[in-house]
């Protein structure tokens, strides 16, 4: 007996209809990590504020009110991204492709207290390499699971990459 197949699901396993109180869940859990370093940033903190602006930084760094909204965004494609690696139920590759992501999620969590918080470059600069290698692999695994998600975490390597290459500089900058 052959049992007939939705038009809305393939082969793949995705699921039939999207659910979209798991993709609320998916952005909210990102969007989390990100607030566990807010109160440590220059938005929220004036001690942060004041450490930032008396380093020497390179003249390609960005206005600080930017990085809120990019992290904002950022984390939003991340959670999106995740919720469409989740929707592949049955990709072997599934479960490495969501702990690559929670792996770059902690390791979002953890940059900004000891950056700004902690006041701590070189620890800062460790957390950015450990979290671009991270970053690197979430894209990988999750470009094998559903290459939309690899696409939606894009920007957000992108944009790690930068961060990298600016706390390098300013590591450099102030010895």
């Amino acid at each position: 007996m052959r049992i007939p197949i939705e038009s809305s699901t393939s082969y793949r396993g995705r699921n039939a209809r999207p659910n979209w109180a798991s993709l609320v869940g998916f952005i909210a859990l990102a969007l989390g990590s990100g607030a566990i370093g807010l109160p440590f940033s220059p938005l929220r903190s004036a001690a942060a504020a004041a450490w930032y602006a008396s380093l020497s930084k390179p003249e390609w760094v960005i206005p600080t009110p930017w990085a809120g909204p990019l992290w904002l965004a950022l984390y939003g494609l991340m959670g999106a991204a995740a919720w469409l690696g989740t929707r592949e139920r049955y990709h072997r590759k599934r479960g490495v492709a969501l702990l690559a992501y929670l792996v770059q999620l902690a390791l979002n969590a953890v940059w900004a207290p000891l950056f700004f918080g902690g006041r701590n470059i070189g620890a800062g600069l460790f957390v950015l390499v450990a979290l671009w290698l991270a970053t690197v692999w979430t894209l990988r695994e999750f470009a094998t699971v559903r290459a939309s998600a690899a696409w939606l975490l894009a920007p957000g390597a992108a944009w790690v990459s930068f961060v990298l290459a600016l706390n390098f500089s300013i590591w450099r900058l102030n010895p």
